[in-house]
């Protein structure tokens, strides 16, 4: 591997590298502990749309994990910060949840059904046919298409939910449009997160359970890659992808010591 400078900042995944299943991974809140007290730029980064920075604060609070808000980066703020530079005052027809609407309304969007710059599709827990029905529609008339992230299922006590990546994939069908999707595994999540944590490519490591959207995003966004084996990918699994982590290692617990103040 290529010799790299020392981490200055880190990015990490929320679900599988701090928490699974609600419950915090050994060694999540020492490592959160040694970011804070070695005054580490970090970011804990989320797919998830759904809620707030300040809502996801508290559940993480809940698991025994303190994340300020301001250190919690979703995909909603990301696709907020993208269509602020892209259409800044915009429209937009919205299908989400509080995470994503809240975001809007911080920029300056006006959410509407009447003629909207853009359809955004985020994550909902009760995605509603009527909504999609009309997001199709607008589509069809002119509206841009742009979808949070490209997760197709999420999860659920009960099981697996449909997510963001298979209602795209449903009114793409519809409507012959492709989204734009704002979340991992694109890298401009990645350089969001860089620029909000004010870091440099060169000195950022990213953590991450998954490699084809933590491990993919971060390598091609020029950072260090960190694969944890807490969450979703398998040690096995590893070898099938034409691509490698910089680091594999057991779970977070093990990267303790590299934030941990002398």
């Amino acid at each position: 591997m290529i010799d790299r400078a020392p981490i200055e900042c880190w990015l990490t995944d929320m679900d599988g590298v701090l928490v699974h299943e609600g419950t915090a991974v050994p060694g999540a809140a020492e490592f959160l502990r040694g970011l804070r007290d070695s005054g580490k730029r970090f970011l804990v980064l989320t797919n998830n749309s759904i809620y707030t920075p300040r809502d996801l604060h508290a559940r993480l609070q809940r698991s025994g994990l303190d994340v300020p808000e301001a250190n919690i980066f979703t995909s909603a703020l990301a696709t907020a910060q993208f269509l602020d530079s892209q259409r800044p005052n915009g429209s937009a027809f919205v299908i989400g949840e509080a995470g994503l609407t809240t975001a809007l309304h911080e920029i300056g969007y006006v959410l509407t059904d009447t003629d909207p710059d853009y359809v955004l599709l985020g994550e909902t827990r009760t995605y509603s046919f009527s909504a999609i029905t009309q997001a199709i529609r607008l589509i069809d008339n002119g509206a841009r298409f742009i979808a949070t992230n490209p997760d197709p299922i999420g999860p659920s006590n009960e099981g697996s939910l449909p997510a963001t990546g298979s209602v795209a994939a449903l009114i793409t069908k519809a409507t012959k449009v492709e989204p734009y999707f704002v979340g991992k595994p694109n890298p401009l999540m990645m350089r969001s997160a860089l620029n909000t944590v004010q870091g440099h490519s060169e000195t950022t490591a990213m953590i991450g359970d998954r490699m084809d959207t933590d491990v993919v995003a971060g390598i091609e966004a020029g950072l260090e890659t960190i694969l944890v084996l807490t969450g979703v990918t398998g040690k096995s699994e590893i070898d099938r992808f034409p691509f490698r982590p910089s680091r594999v290692v057991n779970s977070i617990a093990d990267l303790v010591p590299e934030v941990t103040p002398q």
